[in-house]
């Protein structure tokens, strides 16, 4: 399939060059195969080179797409008020997982400012470094955030993860005549292309009902986001994890009608299919299981809190009303802002597919979010 997208730069080029070769020596060293999650973990975070790693631009009206914080300050707004309930049973502490170009942060020390809402400290964990530039600089007048390399060894307080999950490399597996194998990435004339071969039974325990599956049914496993989970819960003492992102529960995820996956790639405002474009420039995501997420929490020892949809979750939050504090009758602003709003909550936008869990230890959510809680679906 030849795909019709914009041309990158030069420089862009020879840097997915040199990645399609650090790739492809890898491939070489390791008997000609390797799982499409190491594939994926390079194509996204190779040192210098990969797509959060590298210098290219990734967010807004420039980048490859646009995330809810980009969208609205209401967002990161809303979300400040449902951090300032769990930080009272918790720390005054926020720690941000992949923090994109830093607005979210920007929008909920903000709305916590102008509260009166005191937060100790605003960690950021982020792997790259040209948006760790930019975060700086939209952080700059907020002394209480730093950057961290790494989870630490333990934290309490509110967790906020926004599409993060998403882009934690995963495992494809495929329903063959023998069995379920492992589709991998190989080489042929130098591209790259997908090889099968023999799975591991760990990576199909998840799939309800595999052995009903059809023949060639495909989709993706995710023990790398699920031990994201395990360690999220081994490092959280008092607190709670707020994790926005798109996906489904396992039985939903899992369905006969889903047999090619949900892997989907973006580049400047295009969404295609193809991994093996031009790797490094571009976004390689899959949706989550959130099934699979929250069994690994619950292994971990934290508890389920909470599981809707965003439009669910930001109307029980209270958006509605932090709208209003633009008043209808400045017609200009306040349409901008319902508009916007509009995108996060209209089940045809970002409402219903997205999904927002909540786990926690020691922390509860307030009981007006138990009305549109979907933790039974999971």
């Amino acid at each position: 399939m030849q795909l019709q997208l914009p041309e990158p730069s030069l420089d862009a080029q020879s840097a997915s060059r040199a990645l399609h070769q650090r790739i492809a020596s890898d491939i070489e060293a390791s008997s000609g195969w390797i799982s499409f999650a190491r594939y994926m973990e390079q194509v996204l975070y190779a040192p210098g080179l990969g797509y959060y790693s590298g210098g290219a631009a990734k967010l807004g009206k420039d980048g490859d797409f646009t995330t809810a914080p980009e969208i609205t300050p209401l967002f990161g707004a809303t979300l400040a008020h449902v951090a300032a309930g769990l930080m009272e049973q918790s720390a005054p502490r926020i720690m941000e997982f992949g923090a994109g170009t830093g607005k979210l942060a920007f929008d909920i020390l903000t709305e916590l400012k102008s509260a009166g809402i005191p937060v100790e400290s605003y960690q950021i964990v982020d792997l790259s470094g040209e948006l760790r530039a930019r975060q700086e600089e939209t952080l700059r007048d907020f002394p209480e955030v730093s950057w961290l390399d790494r989870m630490p060894a333990s934290f309490s307080g509110v967790v906020v993860g926004n599409e993060v999950l998403d882009a934690m490399p995963v495992h494809l597996v495929v329903k063959t005549e023998t069995g379920w194998m492992e589709r991998g990435v190989g080489l042929s004339g130098g591209r790259f292309v997908f090889a099968d071969q023999p799975c591991d039974a760990g990576l199909v325990v998840q799939i309800p009902e595999a052995d009903a599956l059809p023949l060639g049914y495909l989709t993706e496993v995710h023990p790398v986001a699920s031990g994201f989970m395990r360690s999220l819960a081994a490092m959280l003492g008092t607190g709670a994890a707020i994790l926005i992102d798109y996906g489904f529960p396992a039985h939903e995820y899992y369905l006969d009608q889903r047999g090619e996956g949900t892997l989907m790639c973006h580049y400047r405002h295009h969404s295609h299919p193809d991994p093996f474009y031009l790797p490094g420039l571009q976004d390689v995501t899959a949706h989550v299981d959130f099934t699979a997420m929250v069994r690994a929490a619950i292994d971990g020892g934290l508890d389920l809190l909470g599981y809707t949809t965003q439009a669910a979750f930001l109307l029980d939050a209270g958006i509605g009303d932090l709208l209003l504090r633009t008043s209808p009758e400045d017609q200009l602003r306040y349409l901008k802002q319902a508009n916007a709003m509009q995108k996060l909550i209209s089940p045809a936008e970002m409402g219903e597919l997205f999904k927002v869990l909540v786990v926690g230890r020691n922390t509860s959510l307030p009981g007006n979010f138990a009305r549109n809680d979907r933790s039974h679906r999971l």
